[in-house]
């Protein structure tokens, strides 16, 4: 099995106290990335593709990620830009953001249209997100649907997670436009309801996940933050799932992204949907009563035994 993340890591600054401040590194696509590297057998490649730059901060961070285990043959170094940063505030466990990713190295990532599309077809499952789309220009979204479209074409598994992010966009019908193009090129859908009735009006889970279907996807999970999930397959009705266990959250921070990491792991492994739900659940619930977006690999599986 080798896995391909797409996407931007990021250097994440969290609240340490007052006045200070914790720094890491995250991102929407790396988090799932790292999940499904504390998840999965060690024989999996799991691998991280994107642009950092040629500075010491992009050299700690490419460390960090190899250190993961995550491969990091398919990250490229520009030679003028850097990683872009985040800072998050928390409020009762709920994450606000401030972003400085404007110049990043990532939003170059697609440039290459070659090297992406090569990357993409050495995998046997292709992860993106909506966040992967909006730091591109419409040229190189282009670029990045057609190295998806050549994948899965070749019987590759496209996966996509729409994380709908309006402040990448110049406006939300842009990004709902983009997003449903994406969503034409995979085969599993992962996206979160409340994001969803948001952005495009869904009165409930079920027609998140009937809009996708819709769109070509072959699996559809509508997460929905513990309260009921909608499983959608194609050539069958969307299938509610009851509500889960909740818990107190410390920092919700990556919590949809550690779902699809669980989920994805399960799914790889030969479960059926409705058990990969229970274990994205189960990971996304200990994920979020931890500090920050990556929770250490072998607390999870610890935590999860």
């Amino acid at each position: 099995m080798r896995f391909l993340s797409i996407g931007e890591c990021m250097v994440e600054l969290s609240g340490a106290g007052h006045g200070l401040w914790r720094s890491g590194f995250a991102g929407d696509t790396l988090n799932t990335a790292w999940y499904l590297r504390a998840l999965a057998p060690d024989a999996w490649d799991i691998d991280y593709f994107t642009v950092l730059g040629r500075d010491p901060v992009s050299d700690d961070m490419c460390d960090f990620i190899a250190a993961a285990g995550i491969g990091t043959g398919n990250i490229a170094r520009h030679p003028s830009r850097s990683p872009g940063l985040y800072m998050i505030t928390l409020t009762e466990g709920e994450r606000s953001f401030t972003y400085w990713r404007d110049s990043s190295a990532a939003r170059t990532l697609a440039d290459d249209a070659p090297r992406l599309q090569a990357a993409c077809l050495a995998a046997d499952a292709v992860y993106f997100s909506g966040i992967t789309l909006g730091i591109l220009t419409p040229e190189a979204r282009g670029r990045l649907f057609a190295a998806l479209e050549a994948a899965r074409s070749a019987g590759r598994q496209v996966i996509f997670d729409p994380n709908l992010r309006p402040r990448l966009w110049p406006d939300a019908d842009t990004m709902c436009m983009a997003t449903l193009e994406a969503a034409s090129h995979a085969d599993i859908i992962l996206p979160s309801h409340d994001d969803e009735a948001t952005y495009f009006g869904d009165a409930s889970p079920r027609e998140t996940a009937l809009r996708y279907l819709a769109a070509g996807a072959v699996e559809v999970v509508v997460k929905n933050g513990g309260s009921e999930m909608v499983l959608g397959r194609a050539g069958a009705l969307p299938q509610v799932l009851p509500a889960l266990p909740h818990v107190q959250p410390l920092d919700t921070t990556g919590a949809g992204d550690s779902f699809n990491g669980g989920y994805l792991a399960a799914r790889f492994s030969g479960q059926d949907p409705e058990a990969a739900v229970l274990q994205g659940h189960r990971v996304a619930m200990e994920v979020v009563c931890h500090p920050g977006a990556l929770m250490p690999a072998e607390k999870l599986r610890n935590a999860l035994k």
